[in-house]
């Protein structure tokens, strides 16, 4: 079955990797891109062969599914147009800026019945799946402590408006490590004590963070989620996550999955990268896909998104107390 799918904003950085999957695949009809801005728009359109729609609305009434790549503070009035239109919906993350939104998100999902998800790819690449089963298998025994680190490059425009964003690196990703823990782990953490600052670029958001969390049972976690790499570096960024436990360690780096090699001279020199591991966000978008044919949850729901923004929440909050901070209760 053939699913019309439109993308609503291509605000975000990630829409062309979105869209792209979805332009090709054989199974779906990419019908167009929405967009306020009309320029952005239609560049995004143009360079994946789809209709620009200057109406959000007209394109709802067209399309079966949606992906939401706007700016964060615009995702709860995309999701409700959508969920209004009954139009199913993956949306960028984080959820929302705010617990008040995203909770505000989940109640439209739960009273309309919509299939919706939210885009932490994390747990579609192979180096997680083979920690889910070394965790399964029971090899490192009972976890005591875990790390982790998403630090990448300062993406600039509106990541870096307070009122859009809604903050700056913890809340652009502090999500993606933390929905991976409750994925491997079952929970989010239930304290956080967060330092942040701004010390690489000059920006009104945080761009540097360290965030001192623990678990429910008192397992600390630790997580570095900066803009902290250089715009020349030969990658975006990094995203590892290690599990101490009481038999054994794992861990995992989503770019180890790939090939270095450094060009001395020439039109090419410096350092480059080139992946070939496992396309998360196709995984993402293929779940996401079945999830509406089979009118089933996707893997990630709104509710594992409020449960990251909670976190992420908790952080600032600790960030301007200077003491740790209880997460929220959103269960």
């Amino acid at each position: 079955m053939s699913l019309s799918v439109g993308v609503l904003s291509a605000a975000h950085a990630h829409v062309d990797a979105y869209a792209g999957i979805l332009a090709g695949r054989e199974d779906v009809d990419l019908v167009g891109i929405a967009d306020g801005d009309d320029e952005r728009g239609r560049a995004a359109a143009d360079r994946h062969g789809t209709a620009y729609v200057a109406d959000g609305d007209e394109l709802l009434e067209r399309i079966d599914a949606a992906v939401i790549c706007s700016a964060n503070a615009d995702h709860r009035d995309w999701f409700e147009r959508a969920a209004k239109a009954g139009v199913h919906v993956l949306c960028e993350k984080p959820l929302a800026p705010t617990v008040e939104a995203a909770s505000a998100i989940v109640d439209v999902w739960e009273d309309t019945g919509i299939v919706a998800g939210v885009a932490m790819p994390l747990r579609f690449c192979e180096p997680a799946r083979r920690m889910r089963e070394a965790l399964e298998a029971g090899e490192i025994g009972s976890v005591r402590s875990i790390s982790g680190t998403n630090r990448g490059k300062m993406p600039g425009g509106w990541f870096a408006d307070p009122e859009r964003a809604g903050g700056g690196a913890v809340v652009d990703h502090t999500v993606h490590i933390v929905d991976l823990v409750l994925d491997l782990l079952g929970e989010t953490p239930a304290e956080v004590y967060a330092e942040t600052d701004t010390r690489f670029h000059d920006i009104p958001v945080d761009d540097v963070n360290v965030l001192s969390m623990a678990m429910a049972d008192g397992t600390p976690f630790l997580l570095d989620g900066s803009w902290s790499k250089p715009d020349a570096w030969h990658t975006w960024g990094d995203a590892t996550l290690e599990l101490t436990g009481t038999e054994g360690t794992v861990a995992i780096d989503y770019m180890d999955q790939s090939l270095t090699h450094t060009v001395a001279s020439g039109d090419d020199a410096g350092v480059h990268t080139a992946f070939y591991g496992t396309d998360a966000n196709a995984g993402l978008v293929d779940d996401f896909l079945e999830s509406v044919r089979k009118g089933r949850d996707p893997e990630i729901t709104p509710a594992d998104g409020l449960a990251a923004v909670a976190v992420v929440e908790a952080a600032y909050d600790s960030a301007d107390a200077g003491a740790s901070v209880p997460v929220a209760d959103v269960d």
